[in-house]
């Protein structure tokens, strides 16, 4: 049966049926982000993976799903989202069952680095397909829906991860993590191909995708992600000296995309970045992806590693954050229309004053269990992460032409991997270095990493308040500009009353 496109005119519940369908693929591939960690043990039983293989078991999904974000993303704008999604989903798919099936570490390791690279191409098409089909408060609320998968999706993971393993076994329940997503993946294709539209709206750009700009992005991502994911694994302090370089290599892809806009449409447009809003909502969502995603990876190694919870109770403690996001991102969708940008830098706020009674209630010696402690502060930093994360998105691609929308997501996304890999590290070091320093004190060692994740969030606070006091200059600059219009015109017209009166 020939597929329908759907247009932004076109029928309303077949446009929110296209967005349930890109939802479920989004939430399936966010999820693989975090569900393995609790597999790690599992994993390592049935096949005999060592630390290097788990390493790149856990990484090596981030670090090709965020290479190919911006290049999906501009395939999707040129092309039509409905093929770069479907085939992404399929691809997908056939990953997650590989990698469920695999029988030795290499097998797994090269199933899930293809897997991630399916991940990075479904999800700009999802963000694209929002901009494409959606507008005004119908698009915040729509984003609102996107916001609430994301949160959920980064911390359901531990709990559906553990109660997979508890039913598949301790030596082969890692599998059903894998398997999971394939009946999900097989009805998320054809669901796609019948709902979502063929071809972008307006004329299909017949541009070539840049091959230069995606092997120069591809390499400078690749240099300031590798020694981040691999930190533990690569112990030769020379592996920071790849981020200098990389910086060095976008910075080439940043001038080659210059030239070639001259002549050609770029891989992505940098004069997204002269959009305020596109500028400092990809710079919030950095550095908070830094802090936010670092938080489920110490608590996760707290409680697992240093209480000795199991993996169910692990992600049972995660759970008060994941209700909070998806609650706070419905509501969040609908009122950033009305609010703007403050409303991120009250979510920032929340997650902050969140984390920090989180640290609080575990000084000392708690008789109450962790999880149970912290269900409340987490409950509030989820609350204020849906505040976060889906009135930010909507606010960055506001202002970003639907032509555009693919690749300006998949750079919006491609600094949320960095700022992932980049805070797991850095808040991942501390955590270490203070266990160690405190002789085997887990519970120090994670109010201290914890405090440096509450810093980095404070960081995005700073940029979302500075948004938020020159959009208010601007606002009183024109609000004077417009007073003192309106008294020259009244002022004119009253003389020259006057002078026609005399």
């Amino acid at each position: 049966m020939r597929a329908r496109p759907v247009s932004a005119t076109g029928d309303d519940r077949r446009r929110w049926h296209a967005l349930g369908v890109g939802l479920v693929a989004a939430f399936m591939t966010l999820l693989d982000v975090s569900i393995v960690n609790v597999a790690v043990p599992s994993m390592q039983r049935s096949l005999g993976a060592g630390p290097s293989d788990v390493q790149w078991v856990l990484s090596g999904y981030a670090l090709t799903f965020g290479l190919v974000l911006v290049p999906a993303g501009r395939f999707g704008d040129a092309h039509g989202r409905r093929a770069a999604f479907v085939v992404g989903v399929a691809l997908f798919t056939l990953t997650s069952a590989a990698a469920g099936l695999a029988t030795s570490p290499g097998w797994l390791v090269a199933a899930r680095l293809l897997q991630g690279a399916a991940a990075g191409v479904v999800n700009p098409q999802v963000t694209g397909l929002i901009q494409q089909l959606f507008q005004g408060s119908e698009r915040g609320r729509a984003f609102g829906l996107l916001g609430a998968t994301i949160g959920v999706s980064t911390a359901i993971g531990p709990l559906l991860g553990g109660l997979l393993i508890q039913l598949g076994g301790a030596d082969h329940g890692w599998r059903w993590v894998f398997f999971v997503n394939v009946p999900v993946g097989v009805v998320a294709v054809l669901l796609g191909w019948r709902l979502l539209p063929a071809r972008p709206t307006g004329q299909p750009d017949r541009h070539r995708l840049d091959p230069l700009g995606v092997l120069l992005l591809g390499v400078g991502v690749l240099l300031l992600l590798l020694p981040l994911v691999q930190r533990e694994q690569w112990q030769s302090p020379w592996k920071w000296a790849l981020i200098p370089v990389g910086v060095a290599v976008l910075l080439g892809f940043a001038l080659w995309e210059r030239r070639y806009a001259r002549h050609a449409t770029p891989l992505f447009d940098l004069r997204l970045f002269g959009l305020r809003s596109y500028s400092l909502g990809t710079l919030i969502a950095l550095v908070y992806f830094g802090g936010f995603t670092a938080i489920f990876f110490i608590f996760t190694l707290y409680l697992q590693s240093g209480l000795g919870y199991s993996a169910l109770v692990a992600g049972l403690a995660i759970t008060p954050f994941a209700l909070g996001s998806a609650l706070a991102s419905a509501l969040g969708g609908r009122i950033v229309d009305r609010l703007g940008r403050p409303l991120v830098g009250i979510g920032l706020v929340v997650v902050v004053a969140g984390l920090g009674a989180v640290v609080v209630v575990l000084r000392g010696a708690p008789t109450v269990p962790v999880p149970l402690l912290t269900a409340v502060p987490l409950l509030l930093a989820g609350l204020g992460s849906g505040l976060v994360i889906t009135p930010n998105q909507t606010l960055t691609l506001s202002q970003v032409p639907v032509p555009q929308a693919g690749s300006a997501a998949g750079m919006l996304q491609t600094g949320q991997r960095i700022g992932s890999a980049a805070g797991i590290a850095a808040v991942g070091a501390l955590f270490f270095s203070s266990l160690a320093n405190s002789r085997g004190d887990w519970s120090t060692a994670f109010r201290h990493s914890l405090l440096l994740a509450a810093g980095i969030i404070a960081l995005a606070l700073v940029a979302a308040l500075v948004d938020v006091t020159l959009n208010r200059r601007r606002t009183n600059r024109t609000g004077r500009a417009d007073r003192t219009g309106r008294a020259d015109r009244t002022g004119r017209a009253d003389r020259t009353g006057r002078v026609g009166r005399s």
